[in-house]
């Protein structure tokens, strides 16, 4: 194919690489106007320039294909990136029933039979899903690290945020 394009190339040049004159005329309002082929008003000023030096290139050499991309196993998972994005680290959950949402984004988008899983403290939180938002009721107060993972249909994680920690303020039921 390359072989093919820089022969159709050089046959579009090669009529402009014999052309090797230029015509310098002016006309009789003084306009200058350039061309490559004589007038036919032969009243004209008609100069004729020549044109000593083509600007040429020799074409490039062979070029090797590029190598041919390893063979990846079909069941390759993409490396994914798993960012909770809210709550920020180390906040406060203030005075209430310990309510508060979680967001995350993945990267590159799930795909097949891939889902994400809340994890609180370590231990799963809710049944593993597609969307990247959990809204969580009656946390119990104190201190809670949270991480978001990209699990397979067998259960196995592929990739894990890093933890956030929260701070869940609730007043003591006395």
């Amino acid at each position: 194919m390359l072989r093919f394009t820089v022969m159709v190339l050089a046959m579009v040049a090669l009529p402009a690489l014999a052309q090797t004159s230029i015509y310098r005329t002016v006309d009789e309002d003084g306009n200058v106007v350039f061309t490559d082929a004589p007038p036919a008003d032969t009243r004209k000023k008609i100069e004729r320039i020549e044109n000593p030096h083509i600007n040429s290139m020799p074409p490039p050499g062979d070029i090797a294909p590029p190598p041919a991309p390893a063979d990846e196993p079909q069941d390759a998972q993409p490396g994914f990136e798993v960012v909770i994005t809210a709550p920020a680290n180390e906040i406060t959950i203030p005075n209430g029933p310990g309510n508060f949402s979680v967001s995350a984004s993945v990267s590159p988008t799930l795909q097949g039979e891939h889902s994400l899983q809340l994890f609180m403290d370590g231990s799963p939180w809710g049944d593993p899903q597609r969307g990247a938002r959990w809204s969580l009721t009656n946390v119990f107060r104190g201190q809670h690290d949270l991480t978001v993972g990209v699990i397979d249909e067998s259960g196995e994680t592929l990739a894990m945020s890093e933890p956030v920690r929260v701070y869940v303020f609730r007043p003591i039921a006395r």
